[in-house]
Order: C-alpha cells, then structure tokens, then sequence
C-alpha cells in the first residue's frame, strides 16, 4: 500500500474555519438556530457497509455526540448518510461520490467501506469506525499517530473472552463452528484469532464462508452435527442474516453465541462485547476534534473503551442450554 502523505494543519484549516466558529469547545451550549445548514456549514460524509442494530448504533452514536459538540444536522452541520448494502462495489461508488463532494470529514463504518474510502483519497480526513483491525486492512501502517489522513475507533473481539464464556457455559463443548465472510479482512483477522486462541483454550474450530448474507443459513446448516456450538464474530455479512443462524441452533439444539450485544438481543446466547453505541460516541469525539483543526495524523487510533456481559436467558432455554448463575448475577445486561 502506498503510504498516505502528511496532511497539516494549514492544509486542513482553511476548509475548517466555519467549523471552529460553530462548534469548537462550544459543547451543548451553541445556539443552533443561528446557525442554519448552508454552504458555510462544516460537512460530514458518513458511509456504513451495511445496516444492522450495532452498525446502526455507531451512527447514532456519532451523530448524537456531534449534535452535543455543536454540530447539529437539523441545524448546523452538512450531514450525507449512504449504506452500501452489504455490497463491496456499492461501497465503492459511495466513496467515490464523498470524495467528489470534498467533505470535511469522512466517516466510514465498518473495515469495508474503510477501505473503500482510503483507497479514494488521500487528502481528505478519515475517520474509521467499528474497524477490527486497521494494520491488516492497509488503512494505517500502526495504531499509532500516522502523520496522514486516516485514525478512527477499533473494535478488535475480546476473543479470548468470548471462547472462555462459551467454555462457562457449555462445558462439554469441544468444537466451536464459525460464519464468515472471507472477503471481509476484519473476519479473516478475527478468525486467524480464534483460530490461535482456540488452540490454547483446547476447542477445534470448523470454519464456514459466506461470500452474501443469502449463504449464511445454508452455511448454518452445513455445521449441524460436526459443531458442539456456533460462533459469530462480528462479521458484518453474517450479523445482517443472523436470525438464520438463530433458527438453526433453535431447531437443532445448537448453542449460538456471537461477538456483539445487538447479536444476543436478537438472539444469541452471550457475549462479551463493547456498547456499539458508545463506539459510535467516541468516534464522533475524534470527527469533532478535526472539525475543529486537529490533524487526523496526529491522533491515534483508538481502541473502544468498554466491554459488557450480555445474556439472553430466552434464547439459551431455546437452544437447551442453562447460563450459570455466576455469569447471570455477572451480566450487564440479562435480556429475557
């Protein structure tokens, strides 16, 4: 990958300098109605891979903590969404269009549509968000301050977590199956994970791919009978077509756990997981701080701050399994 070049402060200030007279240091306390959305207004771009509830969840999260900053899009900021629909080609054209459009910012859900957007440009400000792992997806050469365009939020699995649950509260389980899509960089990168650290906590992993969300109950299916339990990472092509796997583990038995909150209220059994909603908060922290003239190059990338105990007791009772009472009383959040 070409390495992106410095990109300074002068470069970016002149584009910002509305942006420092509507929100900078200003919070909650900005008179919005003063300031109505025009061509003056600071200009944010936000594309997300796919909808599903966590991705949906960072994007409210950004845009409510940059409505608390100041930059309100009813009133005070230029705001364009655009879901790619789980397509890496829409994905494309999306980043194409933002880039012609030469926001101030461009926020990009989600690895796929991350890279999508760096390999567009390389001059305007990039913020990722819900990345897994930005090294092994060519968006920055280190977590720390790149000097170039790029930074964001990262939201690498707690793996070891996830299989030690799984061990909690399956005890007899010895092989883990696991969907993705090996098109996705951010799936390869947790898989090559639960890989190594199934191979220290004592399970076997048979894998399954996806290339679409209309292969996963198929792939669902295929580990009936070779798998003890399913996982699912947070794969973005999967969690789109989870409540297909969901169906499956309740019509066989199968306990399903995945790698995100939103997975077990739809209905998964557990996990350990960050609030998607707070990633997309801290990730609008880092978009006001460039709104307001801080270099992208200058902030590292960002892991997100907090994991949770999720359980859904229904959802364990459906597929024949009994969460201990240690890890209830331990949950964050029980969903019944």
């Amino acid at each position: 990958m070409t390495r992106l070049p410095v990109l300074t402060k002068t470069l970016i200030a002149p584009a910002l300098l509305s942006a420092t007279l509507l929100g900078c240091g200003n919070n909650a306390e900005l008179d919005e109605s003063a300031t109505p959305v025009g061509v003056d207004a600071p200009y944010v771009a936000v594309t997300q891979i796919v909808e599903h509830p966590a991705l949906d969840a960072v994007r409210d999260g950004l845009q409510d903590k940059l409505k608390e900053e100041g930059y309100d899009a009813d009133s005070s900021l230029k705001w364009d969404w655009e879901s790619a629909q789980g397509q890496a080609a829409n994905a494309a054209q999306i980043a194409q269009k933002f880039v012609g459009d030469n926001p101030d910012v461009i926020v990009a859900i989600a690895t796929p549509s991350a890279q999508a957007v760096v390999g567009n440009t390389d001059t305007i400000p990039v913020v990722g968000s819900a990345v897994t792992d930005p090294v092994a997806a060519e968006l920055v050469p280190s977590l720390e301050a790149s000097g170039g365009t790029v930074t964001g939020v990262i939201d690498l699995s707690p793996i070891d977590e996830h299989l030690a649950l799984i061990a909690d509260i399956t005890p007899d389980a010895q092989t883990v199956g696991v969907i993705y899509n090996a098109g996705e960089s951010n799936s390869v990168s947790l898989v090559n994970l639960l890989n190594a650290e199934a191979e220290a906590q004592g399970f076997v992993v048979e894998e399954a791919t996806v290339s679409s969300s209309a292969d996963v109950a198929t792939a669902a299916e295929s580990l009936v009978g070779k798998v003890d339990a399913i996982y699912i990472p947070t794969d973005n092509t999967v969690v789109s077509a989870l409540e297909a796997v969901i169906q499956v583990g309740n019509e066989n038995q199968l306990p399903v756990f995945a790698g995100d909150t939103d997975s077990v209220e739809r209905g998964a059994i557990a996990t350990a997981s960050f609030d998607y909603y707070d990633v997309g908060r801290q990730t609008g922290d880092l978009v006001a701080r460039i709104l307001c003239g801080e270099s992208p190059g200058d902030i590292p990338v960002e892991l997100a701050k907090t994991v949770d105990l999720a359980v859904n007791l229904a959802a364990a009772e459906a597929m024949g399994v009994t969460v201990p009472d240690a890890i209830k009383d331990s949950a964050d959040q029980v969903f019944e």
